[in-house]
């Protein structure tokens, strides 16, 4: 479904990826994982279109993204969930989650995809004339991964989305994440808390100064020696 080939991306005279090559199969979560720095959210961004590489190719479903802006990506099924969520805090929660059909217009189908947000996301009914920076961030990282979904996307990219979060609240996001994977999204997740991160993926990659030096199945992640102990605190 989406490749990267040997992307590279510079900030000035900072090389953040060096030669990336990653690969997310259809119906899958993958996850990314690397300390602070490695270039984890550098290569969402670069997928997004928010970045533009200094080389290499992005091909979704067969297409080449790497020279499109990031609306035409929204338009073409990839959605992105910010690290720090990034809502809007002076709209209210469902004009928030309008914003996120904003390349849309198809009203019935919009109309049925806020209905699904809702049903993932309870609160976010009970609270839709709420502004958003009034709401705790918990309930922000729903409202950012509610939005991102109303651009009904079939790729889904998800950065950091349990930063800062209690651990209750962790467990809540990441039964949503695995909900949403069921119900035929893809899923490209960043993800500093390796352990939930390595129970809902089915592969991982990870990041070390911009470069991938190890990918493999979730579960052999898991047992990985180097993993458990760099990512695992053991």
């Amino acid at each position: 479904m989406l490749s990267l080939k040997e992307v590279h991306l510079q900030y000035g005279a900072i090389h953040a990826l060096k030669g990336i090559n990653l690969e997310v199969q259809q119906g899958q979560i993958v996850t990314l994982l690397g300390a602070n720095g490695a270039g984890k959210s550098s290569t969402l961004m670069a997928i997004s279109g928010i970045l533009r590489p200094t080389s290499g190719r992005i091909i979704f479903e067969g297409e080449d993204l790497t020279h499109l802006p990031p609306h035409a990506i929204v338009k073409r099924g990839i959605s992105q969930v910010p690290e720090g969520r990034r809502i809007f805090p002076t709209l209210t929660v469902l004009e928030n989650l309008e914003m996120g059909a904003y390349t849309r217009t198809d009203a019935a189908q919009i109309r049925h995809d806020l209905d699904r947000v809702f049903q993932l996301f309870p609160l976010l009914k009970d609270r839709r004339y709420q502004l958003g920076g009034t709401l705790s961030g918990g309930e922000q990282q729903m409202l950012a991964i509610g939005r991102a979904l109303m651009a009904r996307p079939r790729l889904l990219l998800l950065d950091e989305p349990s930063l800062g979060l209690a651990p209750k609240l962790v467990e809540t996001i990441f039964e949503v994440i695995r909900e949403i994977n069921a119900q035929s999204t893809t899923i490209l997740l960043v993800e500093q808390n390796a352990h939930m991160a390595l129970r809902v993926a089915a592969r991982g990659y990870v990041m070390e100064v911009g470069r991938i030096v190890l990918t493999d199945e979730a579960e052999h992640l898991m047992a990985n020696g180097d993993v458990r102990s760099a990512y695992l605190g053991e």
